[in-house]
């Protein structure tokens, strides 16, 4: 951009009152839950840059960034602040729980730095495709955000003050209930944890006397004991589930049988609406159905004398949308008498399970083409990766869902920024990569904490009568041992795999030759470089001290 064009970029910035603290930024969240740090943002379009105010209750240094997990891993960080020197603004990368290193390539710009009432407020702008290997590709997909502060300009240990939230910035939907919209608490009634490891805890009851058909169009958790209330699940179940009960899970009750997923949340998750023309049904002629609320408590301590009441707030509408919501559970068959072992000592071990969407037509004839909007995924603590491949013909066309960095600590239900579509005949294949590099024992998949899982529940419309679409490779047909893991790998993918079909009423169809077919690299962002006169002349911009210099400049010319 030459002198002359520059100049009159910036008088046009600043006739048009760029230089306000009040920017033009559509979109609004609180990140932590005392609302002490509030964000704002907006963008042009896909390929240009994001703007975003930061305004935090400090007069100290304030920090954000994006996180593969939530945490400091590879996280994507500035910070910055109003010292006594005037401000000060940097872009930093981190590799872990210490102090972030300042990335070479500056690819955030500072806009303005204030202090008001004590809150800093902090707007600056990056593109949302860059080429910095340092930075964090903004996707439309649920973000993990993190924030950090301190009470003083000096940048050291944030202590407790920080926090993590995610966010899908470039499709987003705002989540605001009315307060008089309506809902359904379902909950434990002050049940008594015991001191384990892994407890689950079942409560099978009605939902309430809704004689005419309602929408849920919102999920929220309401949870007593953070620190052991690791998953929840609400199923409905069959016709044959006719009495309740409130007792631990898997004792051999009838209620064992509801698998319907209704309604999910796991850790590090918060609430869930569903896209404005969808609901999940309740009510009308399924008002007599039964349903099982289970919640996995994860107590490593041990700690004694816990009471609970947490469960789901249901919000719920008597204002049909057009789509009924449907969710398909995926991935791995958890509990199988075929002993499935992930070896110790590895750094990248895969297991697989396959859904070949053909065999739902034993179960449900016709089958209609599902369009899916939103996934969980879900391992436990040894899961690294969950990638879910979807396949038509025998050929891989696309995900349906990708953590390249999963936390255990941070499951979110992740919208996909786009609808795709599954047809009939497509295969969806479960892929999840297991770290067992600490481990000294062989780790099985099951229910428990220390066990593994490897699902992931797909959240699609319209809504079919199949629950879910599980496999477990046909273990009892391995007739060798192996002595590495990579051998042991390659015997276990190529065993054939056994598939799983439930509907609502537990009805089953089973498979015993499923195939796993190799899932493709996962697709890269691709970047486009900034154009070096046009960042010149945004650093200019950035403070008023700019376009006195730059006036000075020209007049010498």
């Amino acid at each position: 951009m030459s002198a002359p064009l520059c100049f009159a970029s910036i008088l046009l910035a600043w006739t048009a009152g760029a230089w306000a603290t009040d920017y033009n930024l559509p979109f609004m969240e609180y990140l932590d839950k005392d609302s002490l740090v509030h964000l704002k943002w907006g963008f042009d379009h896909l390929q240009g840059n994001i703007t975003f105010q930061l305004t935090v209750n400090t007069t100290g240094w304030v920090g954000f960034g994006f996180s593969p997990h939530g945490g400091m891993d590879d996280a994507d960080i500035v910070m910055g602040g109003l010292g006594s020197d005037g401000s000060y603004f940097a872009d930093y990368y981190s590799l872990g729980e210490k102090m972030p290193e300042m990335d070479k390539e500056q690819s955030y710009t500072l806009l303005s730095m204030t202090e008001n009432d004590g809150q800093t407020i902090m707007t600056f702008q990056r593109p949302i495709e860059t080429c910095d290997e340092k930075d964090f590709q903004i996707t439309a997909q649920s973000i993990k955000l993190i924030y950090a502060y301190g009470k003083t300009d000096d940048i050291k240990y944030h202590a407790g003050f920080r926090g993590t939230k995610g966010i899908n910035l470039l499709n987003y939907k705002s989540k605001t209930v009315s307060p008089d919209a309506r809902y359904l608490s379902v909950k434990m009634d002050n049940i008594s944890v015991p001191p384990n490891t892994t407890y689950y805890h079942c409560k099978v009851m009605k939902l309430g006397d809704l004689p005419t058909k309602h929408h849920i169009f919102q999920i929220e958790p309401e949870i007593e004991h953070q620190d052991v209330v690791h998953h929840m699940l609400l199923y409905h179940c069959p016709s044959f589930v006719k009495k309740p009960y409130d007792k631990p899970c898997y004792m051999g009750d009838l209620g064992d049988a509801c698998f319907g997923v209704v309604a999910s949340w796991a850790i590090g998750g918060t609430a869930y609406e569903l896209p404005e023309n969808t609901g999940i049904p309740i009510g009308g002629t399924q008002s007599d159905t039964y349903y099982r609320l289970e919640i996995h408590y994860n107590n490593p301590q041990k700690k004694e004398g816990i009471i609970d009441s947490s469960g789901l707030r249901l919000y719920y509408t008597d204002k049909l949308r057009q789509h009924d919501v449907g969710i398909l559970t995926t991935g791995v068959f958890p509990v199988s008498p075929m002993e499935y072992d992930i070896p110790p000592k590895a750094e990248k071990f895969h297991s697989y399970g396959i859904c070949n969407t053909s065999l739902f037509s034993q179960l449900v004839d016709p089958i209609p083409d599902l369009q899916v909007f939103s996934v969980l995924l879900h391992t436990h603590l040894a899961g690294r990766k969950v990638r879910v491949g979807h396949f038509r013909k025998g050929k891989q066309i696309d995900f349906l869902g990708v953590n390249e960095n999963y936390n255990f600590d941070m499951q979110d239900i992740a919208d996909l920024g786009t609808i795709k579509t599954i047809k009939p005949d497509d295969e969806i294949i479960v892929e999840c990569v297991y770290n067992t590099l600490d481990r000294t024992q062989s780790t099985k998949m099951g229910l428990s904490t220390s066990d593994e899982m490897c699902l992931a529940f797909l959240f699609y419309y319209p809504a079919i009568n199949i629950t879910s679409c599980t496999s477990r490779p046909n273990t009892t047909l391995l007739s060798t041992t192996a002595d590495q893991i990579a051998e042991y790998q390659s015997l276990m993918n190529a065993l054939p795999q056994v598939q799983y079909i439930t509907d609502a009423n537990s009805k089953l169809s089973l498979y015993r030759y499923g195939t796993v077919r190799n899932v493709m690299e996962t697709p890269t962002a691709t970047c486009k470089n900034t154009n070096a006169a046009s960042r010149l002349c945004t650093s200019w911009m950035v403070k008023a001290g700019g376009i006195i210099l730059l006036l000075l400049s020209i007049a010498i010319m």
